[in-house]
């Protein structure tokens, strides 16, 4: 998120309500004039009146502060079309059913594309009784690891953390999942179909 929140975005938002700048203005109780400057790029809106703004047009406040309005086509909520996003301060590992704005220090976080499995990022998966076994053979430093490996089906999602120093394993129940992935720190997502 590299913008406060811009004059265009209020503005058109305004306009599909079918407000005036008076009338958006009296709803906040700011002037019509300081609409006017928000909405011509010479000034900002003050930090308290995000969330009236948020609240007038119908949006979260992250929609206000990106500009863009999020709309969930994953009505069915099929876990198969969800996504992963990873915070690259803290680490943090956020999973939505469905398309959704994820932000995280600030930063608002793009969802990850999944690749299919490389030589270096190679998903094996073995039966041990009724688990799925998963080992990477991967290195595990502080600086480039494996963050996670997730198991996920039509109707659930199951992820295990991994750490820097440890191996790059996890066990998983095998009557549900169809698909495997994992998350390196460098290089991204990777998937893979059982």
């Amino acid at each position: 998120m590299n913008q406060y929140v811009t004059g265009n975005t209020i503005k058109e938002l305004r306009e599909k309500q079918g407000l005036t700048q008076s009338e958006l203005a009296e709803k906040l109780g700011v002037t019509d004039k300081a609409v006017s400057k928000w909405e011509n790029g010479r000034g900002l809106p003050d930090i308290s009146l995000i969330e009236p703004i948020s609240k007038i047009f119908n949006i979260s406040t992250i929609e206000l502060l990106s500009g863009e309005k999020i709309s969930n086509t994953n009505i069915s909520s099929n876990m198969l079309r969800s996504g992963f996003y990873v915070c690259p301060v803290c680490g943090n590992i956020i999973y939505s059913v469905g398309d959704s704005l994820v932000s995280c220090h600030g930063i608002t976080l793009p969802r990850l594309s999944a690749e299919e499995c490389e030589e270096e990022h190679n998903i094996n998966v073995e039966m041990v009784e009724d688990e799925y076994y998963v080992t990477i053979n991967h290195q595990m430093t502080k600086k480039h690891n494996i963050s996670f490996i997730a198991a996920i089906s039509d109707d659930r999602m199951e992820i295990c953390k991994l750490y820097p120093e440890g191996n790059a394993e996890a066990r998983f129940k095998t009557k549900w999942v169809k698909y495997i992935y994992c998350y390196c720190n460098k290089d991204g997502l990777f998937c893979k179909r059982i």
